[in-house]
């Protein structure tokens, strides 16, 4: 397992070199950052000696090269507008925004396999056709339509959860949190249960599918016919055998809602990473969204490596390699 982790870590290094590659070119061709930062009365010679300083004067390739040889430092440079270190920037932000997606996740999870384990194990009962139904109209509702009624709904017209913000963290083994706090939770409910509708609509129906598969297997016809209690068979056998694609759509699905999430920010005036690279892209901040494309993909390459690890948790049969 040593010998694979250290390979996935090679490649995932090798990957982030590709996709800074990418991202470097694609955002420098993509406007000019010396014109957003001054107005455009300004004299010829200011914004010459301001591309000079920022260092972009010079050859693509030698501005690409610098940021490389900073970059295995851990400096990705000086945000042009808040002039601070960029991937401190981005760094601050973060885990705002996982606190929010691993909420939205554990929503996800607790709502979807059970709902869809039952709607496999009874498919012709009326509240699997009613959990298939609402399944079917979470993956069609918009993030930003979902996140306006939920806030019509338990903010204005019940008045039981707050409309934005985070609300009072605390502090639990060095990490502050909304969990550990009544506040935090009243706050976090709404953008989590917002971003997790759509992955509880796509659990329900891949549980459920993988559930009816299973149950066709047989081994589970010989644990039935053995006399083995129910629960254990749905839960020890057949669900454990299902788990290896819900596991995989969770793990992109956690990546996609911490890189993805602006929208659901910008509704609930979520303090996370979403409302800092809108504000950068529009301003051509260059350094921060370098450093939070960059944070971005080795996030996913380490979910990616821990999905790969619970796979042969999951399934001994699966090998490393």
């Amino acid at each position: 397992m040593l010998i694979y982790t250290g390979k996935r870590i090679w490649q995932t290094l090798i990957v982030l070199f590709a996709v800074s590659i990418i991202v470097f070119i694609m955002i420098n061709i993509n406007g000019d950052p010396v014109q957003t930062l001054l107005p455009p009365e300004a004299e010829p010679w200011a914004v010459e000696e301001l591309r000079e300083t920022l260092g972009l004067n010079k050859p693509l390739y030698i501005q690409y090269f610098n940021f490389i040889k900073n970059a295995v430092k851990g400096d990705m440079g000086i945000s042009y507008y808040q002039q601070v270190p960029a991937l401190s920037l981005v760094l601050e932000r973060l885990p705002k925004t996982m606190e929010l997606a691993v909420a939205a996740i554990l929503i996800s999870i607790v709502i979807a396999i059970p709902a869809g384990m039952y709607a496999a194990i009874k498919p012709e009962s009326i509240l699997s056709k009613l959990i298939m139904f609402s399944s079917l109209a979470g993956i069609s509702l918009p993030t930003f339509l979902s996140g306006i009624l939920l806030i019509l709904l338990f903010a204005v017209n019940f008045s039981l959860l707050p409309s934005s913000g985070r609300g009072e963290v605390a502090q639990f083994l060095g990490i502050h949190s909304s969990f550990f706090t009544l506040d935090g939770l009243k706050h976090i409910i709404m953008p989590a249960a917002t971003l997790g509708l759509y992955m509880v609509a796509m659990l329900i129906r891949l549980v459920r599918a993988g559930m009816q598969e299973v149950l066709k297997q047989d081994y589970i016809l010989f644990t039935r016919a053995k006399g083995m209690p129910a629960k254990i068979v749905y839960i020890r056998h057949a669900l454990k055998n299902t788990m290896i694609p819900v596991i995989t759509v969770i793990g992109l699905q956690l990546g996609r809602l911490i890189a993805f999430s602006m929208i659901t920010e910008k509704i609930f005036a979520w303090p996370g990473m979403g409302k800092l690279i809108l504000d950068s892209i529009n301003r051509l901040d260059r350094p921060v969204i370098m450093s939070y494309i960059l944070v971005i993909a080795a996030l996913f390459a380490a979910i990616n490596l821990v999905v790969d690890l619970l796979y042969y948790y999951f399934d001994p049969r699966i090998e490393l390699g």
